[in-house]
């Protein structure tokens, strides 16, 4: 999963991180330590949704990885349209001539990045 963080201004995302969801254990114990050296306000997961808004069965899945991650950690938890940010990661990897390998690891943390860009917009 991508994790990325704003500056304290919140004006700012830049990447962070890529942590793997398997092992759950790993990837909780992860963004455990995340939380607590950023002193995080608001965990943003993105949520799917179709092109013409409605919700899918991806969204499902991330309503019930809500569900586990409240019961997990203390920090509030919004979700976030993710729509097309992916798609513009992708082209932003390719724009910069990232090669294959490196656009790989790099797409998820990106994505994330361009996610919560669109929410710190969204509070000006």
């Amino acid at each position: 999963m991508g994790i990325a963080m704003s500056d304290e201004l919140k004006m700012i995302a830049q990447p962070l991180e890529f942590i793997p969801a398997e092992p759950f254990s790993g990837f909780l114990d992860r963004l455990k330590e995340l939380l607590r050296e950023y002193e995080v306000e608001l965990i943003l997961l993105g949520m799917p949704r179709n092109m013409d808004g409605s919700y899918g069965e991806a969204s499902m899945k991330v309503r019930e990885f809500e569900a586990v991650l409240k019961n997990s950690i203390t920090a509030p938890i919004k979700t976030w349209d993710e729509r097309l940010t992916t798609v513009q990661a992708n082209r932003a990897l390719t724009q910069g001539r990232a090669k294959k390998k490196k656009k790989r690891q790099n797409v998820d943390s990106i994505s994330a990045a361009i996610l919560l860009q669109s929410y710190l917009d969204g509070l000006a």
